[in-house]
């Protein structure tokens, strides 16, 4: 039987080692310096714990999982297949609009960018890749920013992550419908429609940790008509799973805690 491991203790284990589980980025190889390696990772951490940061974001999201993703509970993603062929693994898009934030001096205000990935069969023992791209417009001191700040928010062990090619981002949302495109959906797609309620208000799980971010509003249910990563050597496409909206925020006093 397989072990799973709370998410609540990953959590715990992974903000007590932080230090170890968090990677770096090394903008030389557009790249991340994954726990175990050795280099400039040291020097990008210590760099990380510098200026002084707030980040304030939403985040239209969708995964493979079934709805209600099971990785906010465990660390072990929804099986997909039947009997002795059942895989795990979570395939996500994240396309992120950054509401207000500062890395000491630099403005992330507006600042729009998209994560994909899989977290793979349990991220407690390592998720598989993820990507992050950004909008042509961001600027070398925000996208410096923001890959120091997204491993405090996601404080799990990537095989691989590495940085996508530059490409636009779409990105609007209701209370009943979401959108998100990466170059113009050639690329990555999330469409998302309000789950029915009782109301025609939203449905919210709220008091949910949002992996390592402290607070945030609540996940606003909406399963995805289509999430797809189009591009690079894993490209996935899944229609009627998980998806929701969410807004979070965090800071270097959260981190430093």
């Amino acid at each position: 039987m397989r072990n799973q491991l709370s998410r609540r203790r990953f959590l715990q284990t992974a903000a007590v080692a932080s230090g170890a589980t968090i990677v770096a980025f090394d903008p030389r190889a557009r790249s991340w310096i994954l726990k175990g390696q050795t280099g400039s990772a040291a020097a990008q951490q210590g760099k990380a714990a510098g200026p002084e940061w707030e980040f304030d974001a939403t985040v239209i999201e969708a995964c493979s999982c079934t709805m209600f993703c099971p990785c906010y509970f465990s660390t072990v993603p929804t099986g997909h297949g039947h009997q002795s062929m059942v895989e795990h693994f979570c395939r996500f898009n994240m396309g992120y609009k950054v509401n207000r934030g500062n890395f000491g001096n630099v403005k992330l205000d507006g600042v729009k960018f998209w994560i994909a990935g899989d977290l793979g069969s349990d991220f407690a023992k390592g998720a598989e890749w993820a990507e992050i791209t950004f909008e042509p417009l961001v600027t070398k001191q925000q996208r410096d920013a923001i890959t120091t700040i997204v491993p405090h928010v996601y404080p799990v062990t990537w095989k691989s992550f590495t940085v996508g090619k530059d490409a636009p981002i779409e990105w609007k949302a209701t209370k009943d419908h979401a959108e998100a495109r990466l170059d113009g959906g050639k690329a990555a797609e999330v469409i998302l429609r309000r789950n029915p309620g009782m109301t025609d208000e939203p449905v919210v799980i709220r008091n949910l940790r949002y992996f390592g971010a402290p607070r945030n509003t609540g996940f606003v249910l909406m399963p995805n008509e289509v999430e797809a990563y189009r591009v690079g050597k894993k490209p996935f496409e899944f229609k009627g799973t998980n998806g929701f909206m969410i807004t979070y925020d965090i800071t270097s006093k959260d981190v430093k805690k």
